[in-house]
């Protein structure tokens, strides 16, 4: 591409009218006085122009906007975080960064060269390159900030701007005496040179190889980490941990309980799978304790053959063998069978005038026993006869409150992963798309079933003798299986508690 100087459009676009880069280099000589501002100065910018940068008399940099300024934060208060590491470049040239930060730390650590910002954010948008030699000024005006794509210097593509160069010598001067005012102006800008620095050397500080490791652990489940501790957070708000219930769980119990209630909290639904013998109720009771101690209404639903041992813990019943009697459990507690009955009376409960849609957390054991989505029918007289499943599903889940799910089976899958949908469809009331923000799945039967078909061909590779290797399995499910399955079960065996 010819000089941009012998164009005579003024407009620099980065494009085929010329970039500023190239007119930054064209114009910035050995005494040069420099005058900028923009949003960003990127560490690669800034290597892209180290030669001519290096020679010059002075230069002044003002940040425009060098905050990340969160709406929980009206009054400003967040450290300023510099934008000075460009995005999207190649491998190979964010290997150089470091070197580079060093070599720009060393440059900004000179006499000559002073940078302030602006105090708040989205005060200031415009950008300027005011060069001035041997009291000859010269100036670009317009969209550029000072990042390689901005300054059209990124061989692997770059932003198209629109800036305009200034020539007329009056023009410059004026739009100096602009920059000046607002340089010298504290009310509206301060002085980062320090905070620049800083950040730079953070840039250019080697890290031990551990640090690196835990740093990405952290990144990966940064998420995760912030949602535990804030629940930690409500639990001992809740004051759960002076329970009974709490002070009798296993340490693994107690886990399994934070862990649940943060599925509870994120996704409105957990199946709880440990295995049989890891005490699954009382884990269940410690989650039901603490949506109780936030004045949430709990129906427990079990096996007709599984009542009395729920039965034991409510106050009202006032049994003698409540290891709870303190903790003043208040559910109500109903037989699967109970949704298949429209009037009559279950232990006390009148079923034609209860009230199925008052729950705020449903808690069903043997959630197993709701594997199949079998449909409501209408008879010849048009009465709707609901299926358990369909009646729990449209008047105990979707009916009233907004209702939480906790499932608990040790066999959540009986003969086809049909059956963990059919139980995930009760949390998120048939919703395909429910999770898509949440865990990045935008159909839980298209996830599901391309899961399913994985499997079976698995399964039918009886006669391959590699066929059966279980990490092939593992690597056909697919990530969005494994991340479905992690954000709304938890599944442990004896070997893992043991293990873990």
């Amino acid at each position: 591409m010819p000089d941009q100087d012998t164009y005579k459009s003024k407009i620099k676009d980065n494009r085929h009218r010329g970039t500023v880069g190239d007119f930054l280099k064209s114009k910035i000589e050995d005494g040069t006085s420099l005058s900028i501002v923009s949003a960003y100065f990127t560490i690669h910018a800034f290597e892209a122009l180290q030669t001519q940068l290096e020679g010059i008399k002075e230069l002044k940099f003002l940040f425009g906007d060098p905050t990340f300024v969160k709406s929980i934060d009206p009054e400003n208060t967040d450290e300023k975080a510099f934008k000075i590491v460009d995005k999207g470049l190649e491998l190979r040239t964010q290997l150089r960064q470091k070197p580079i930060a060093k070599a720009c730390a060393d440059w900004i650590s000179g006499d000559n060269v002073q940078i302030r910002s602006t105090r708040q954010s989205n005060l200031l948008h415009g950008k300027m390159y005011h060069i001035l030699n041997n009291g000859q000024p010269t100036a670009i005006m317009g969209s550029s900030n000072f990042t390689r794509n901005g300054l059209g210097l990124n061989p692997t593509g770059n932003n198209i701007e629109l800036n305009m160069r200034i020539e007329d010598a009056k023009d410059c001067d004026e739009l100096k005496e602009w920059f000046d005012e607002i340089w010298g102006d504290t009310r509206y800008v301060e002085d980062v040179k320090k905070k620049v620095l800083d950040a730079l050397n953070r840039l250019g500080t080697d890290h031990a190889p551990e640090l690196i490791y835990y740093k990405t652990l952290y990144e990966l489940f940064r998420d995760e980490l912030e949602a535990r501790r804030n629940n930690d957070q409500k639990l001992e708000d809740t004051h759960l941990y002076d329970t009974e219930i709490w002070k009798t769980l296993y340490a693994f119990q107690k886990e399994g309980a934070r862990s649940v209630i943060s599925r509870l909290l994120a996704h409105n639904g957990c199946i709880l799978a440990d295995s049989v013998g890891l005490g699954k109720t009382y884990t269940a009771l410690a989650v039901i304790k603490f949506f109780e101690l936030r004045n949430e209404r709990v129906l427990v639903l079990c096996p007709k053959k599984l009542r009395e041992n729920w039965a034991l813990y409510p106050v009202i019943n006032n049994q003698q063998g409540n290891p709870f009697l303190n903790d003043k459990f208040a559910y109500s507690l109903l037989s699967h069978t109970d949704l298949s009955r429209e009037t009559g009376m279950a232990d006390g409960i009148n079923l034609k005038d209860f009230n199925w849609g008052n729950f705020d957390l449903v808690v069903i054991d043997e959630s197993h026993n709701f594997r199949n989505d079998t449909p409501a029918r209408r008879d010849d007289d048009d009465t709707i006869r609901h299926s358990r499943y369909s009646r729990l599903l449209e008047e105990v889940i979707k009916e009233g409150a907004q209702t939480k799910v906790l499932m608990l089976s040790a066999t959540p899958v009986n003969t086809s992963l049909l059956d963990l949908r059919n139980q995930i469809y009760l949390m998120t009331e048939k919703r395909e798309d429910v999770f898509r923000d949440s865990l990045g799945i935008s159909n839980i039967r298209a996830v599901l079933g391309q899961a399913q078909k994985e499997f079976k061909g698995w399964e039918e590779s009886v006669d391959d003798p590699g066929g059966r290797d279980k990490s092939k399995l593992l690597a056909a499910l697919g990530a969005d299986f494994f991340q479905l399955l992690g954000g709304v079960s938890i599944a442990r065996s004896r070997r893992q508690i043991k293990q873990f």
